[in-house]
């Protein structure tokens, strides 16, 4: 791989006009096809064979047409001061703006609080249901500019209105503001790391470039697969943080060899053949890792992990294809490597201060970084998953007033409530019977109100609602849930009404049971993987069982801190988080596959070096000093550019977002900066020689990757020698 590497390097350095062209030309193709299809990205997130994804089905053929409708927008009401919603003046002004909203072509019905029978007792809370003829997530601004016109004008006459609901809720947007201020530090970072401002820039234009073709592709595709909205996010967190590290990479490789004396091209090669080599490495390990979600039967997961590869995969190419063309015509602008006079003096076997701290006192400073990764993992034993609503939303926002308001006036029950499909015996009989099973039911633990039956198609079926006293992330919504279910063949033994639970609470409710069950297959899949491809890359036993141990370490701290944050509530002002809430659901399941593939980048780019030390040395202890001073920078340098865009997705709005950015923020931090400055370089001096132990017939069976670019420094001394 090493030699096939040093070759494309070489070519594209050489043909770099055509390379770049091609590139430009790739990107605009594929933006175009992209541009022409639109996007079609899916908004739920169901997971079939669930129970109540099966009642869903099932429902939707009884009750033909009640799942079928556009969007919806909810406008909540509340009289201030001593009117209530009752009186004649306030509904003369509720219903002459809802009269208004009714004349958008778009609109197929509005129902005013007085006939949707809304209102609460003394009249104070109600609200208004605008029914649109397109999806939620196709109706368009100016009909959402229509309802914050109306609701802005109630306001002005002293009644609150807040809006929600699918047909309000603002399309999910990529590459904002604060992703923009995560990408200006990684510049910052990059231009102080190589000392230059046009050298810093190069790896953000390759990645954009990479990750913009990577969109695209997501975008066009969403027209064919089930793609979620989300996806994309995700997407462009990885794909981005990955093809900065990556450029990065090859680069400071690229002016190492500089520094050596190498002629430009094949100063390039060189670096693509060595540097790159652990680009490809790493950045397979990544796309298998994401590809991985696949394993675990979950469909949105499933086309997460695709899209992200394809992402990554883009990034690979670009780094390794783009980059050379690039370094090369850019010619003398980028300098050589300074050498500092003391390193000189020392020798090329010298490390840095670190690395000899790190060395010099080993014990300490793994016991130092377990403990604290140890300590910080705590909560992780309380952690709750859940999905996001509004009630995580500012008090700025007015979807977050509507929740409020709901809530206060119908309870946090009112947010989830659970739909209940009977199948009866028919006839008057199966209506005495479902009559004496929903009043069995109010008496439940939990419930506040169970709705009258509404009978279905056939006469046997009948749909009614039932209200919790919780909201629906709540435990005691999900006990109810449970309660139900266990208590169904007692009500059809005993009253022979068969009841099954569905509705969006339960199925967020089976969604997250199912993700909990499947994440500890999915983190054996993982560690096995881990476990393997590390053996054949460092043709070793313990460095990757002291790999698999520190990712370990690092994803227990993410989850613990991510608990101890967004759901016990601490320091929730400081991260921009606004209400105490579970752990987004498949967050877990994400996280142990994304942070298994940056783990292992910062893992090659350190022991990697380290292995070709020893390898020239003999000296483990050397080694490690040695591969702390040539690889510990650029693992610093890329671990401070992913917390930056990581940290510029953490400051996003949508709950998603900023949830999966905080977790990757906080991961990459405890991997790059505790695991493998601390507890990496600690373990590896302690081992010494033995860190390196392979069994013989072992490692005859292993295929040799080259990783480090042996046979490209070998190709390289039989061109000079040729020369002389």
């Amino acid at each position: 791989m090493a030699k096939l590497l040093y070759r494309i390097g070489y070519w594209s350095a050489k043909n770099r006009i055509k390379v770049l062209l091609g590139s430009l030309i790739l990107l605009l193709a594929v933006s175009g096809l992209a541009i022409s299809a639109g996007a079609n990205f899916n908004q739920e997130t169901t997971i079939p064979g669930l129970q109540s994804q099966k009642t869903l089905e099932r429902m939707n053929e009884e009750f033909p047409g009640m799942q079928e409708g556009g969007g919806k927008t909810q406008i909540v009401l509340k009289a201030n001061g001593a009117k209530g919603l009752n009186d004649e003046a306030v509904k003369k002004q509720i219903e002459s703006q809802l009269q208004s909203l009714s004349k958008d072509p778009l609109v197929e019905s509005v129902a005013s609080p007085y006939d949707n029978h809304s209102l609460t007792e003394n009249g104070s809370i109600g609200y208004a249901t605008i029914a649109y003829k397109a999806a939620g997530a196709d109706v368009p601004q100016s009909s959402k500019d229509l309802a914050d016109q109306a609701a802005e004008a109630l306001r002005s006459e002293g009644i609150q209105a807040e809006l929600t609901g699918s047909g309000y809720k603002p399309a999910m947007e990529i590459g904002g503001a604060t992703e923009g201020v995560g990408v200006i530090i990684a510049l910052v970072i990059l231009t102080f790391a190589f000392g230059s401002f046009l050298t810093g820039m190069l790896p953000i234009v390759t990645a954009a470039a990479g990750l913009g073709v990577g969109v695209m592709l997501i975008m066009y595709g969403s027209n064919y697969l089930d793609v979620p909205t989300f996806a994309i996010s995700q997407s462009s967190m990885v794909g981005l943080a990955v093809g900065i590290d990556y450029a990065l990479l090859i680069i400071s490789r690229y002016r190492q060899e500089l520094g050596k004396g190498f002629e430009r091209k094949e100063a390039i090669a060189i670096a693509n053949g060595t540097a790159g080599s652990s680009v490809v490495f790493a950045g397979v390990t990544v796309i298998i890792a994401l590809l991985g979600l696949s394993a675990v039967g979950v469909p949105f997961l499933a086309m997460m992990g695709i899209a992200g590869a394809v992402c990554v995969l883009l990034a690979i190419l670009t780094a390794v294809i783009v980059v050379p063309a690039l370094l090369q015509v850019m010619g003398g602008t980028i300098k050589p490597k300074k050498i500092s006079r003391r390193r000189s003096a020392r020798g090329e076997e010298s490390g840095n201060l670190w690395g000899k701290l790190v060395t010099g006192r080993p014990w300490l400073t793994v016991l130092a970084g377990v403990v604290l990764l140890g300590a910080i993992a705590l909560p992780f034993a309380d952690m709750q998953t859940g999905l996001p609503d509004d009630s995580q939303q500012s008090t700025e926002k007015t979807e977050r007033r509507a929740y409020d308001l709901m809530t206060e006036g119908y309870g946090a029950g009112s947010h989830g409530p659970l739909v209940i499909l009977a199948d009866t015996r028919g006839g008057e009989q199966g209506k005495a019977d479902l009559a004496k099973a929903a009043k069995d039911l109010e008496s439940y633990p939990n419930v506040v109100s169970v709705s009258p039956p509404m009978p279905g198609a056939s006469g046997k079926a009948y749909l009614f609602t039932v209200t919790p006293g919780t909201g629906p992330n709540d435990p005691a919504t999900i006990d109810l849930v449970n309660y139900i279910r266990d208590q169904a063949s007692a009500i059809e033994q005993q009253d022979h009404v068969s009841f099954s639970v569905t509705g969006s609470t339960a199925v967020n409710i089976d969604i997250t049971q199912k993700l909990n069950k499947a994440l500890p297959q999915f983190c054996l899949i993982i560690v096995g993987l881990a476990f393997v491809l590390l053996m054949v890359v460092f043709r070793s036993l313990l460095v990757p069982i002291k790999a698999v141990l520190g990712f370990i370490l690092s994803l227990g701290a993410t989850l613990g801190f991510a608990t101890f944050v967004i759901q016990q509530g601490h320091f929730q002002n400081l991260f921009g988080f606004h209400a105490q809430s579970p752990i987004l659901n498949f967050l877990p399941i994400i996280l142990v596959g994304i942070l298994f593939g940056l783990a292992m980048d910062y893992e090659v780019f350190l022991v990697s070096r380290m292995r070709e030390a020893f390898k020239q040395t003999g000296d483990a202890k050397k080694s490690v000093r040695i591969g702390m001073r040539d690889s510990g920078g650029v693992v610093t340098a890329a671990g401070l550019i992913m917390v930056s865009v990581f940290t510029g997705f953490m400051l996003a709005e949508d709950p998603m977002i900023k949830v999966m950015g905080f977790a990757l923020t906080f991961g990459i931090f405890f991997d790059a900066f505790v695991v493998r400055l601390f507890i990496v370089p600690g373990v590896m001096s302690l081992l010494g020689k033995s860190a390196w132990y392979l069994p013989k017939w072992l490692d005859r069976l292993l295929p040799n990757l080259d990783v480090e670019g042996e046979e490209v420094m070998k190709v390289v001394e039989e061109k000079q020698a040729k020369a002389s």
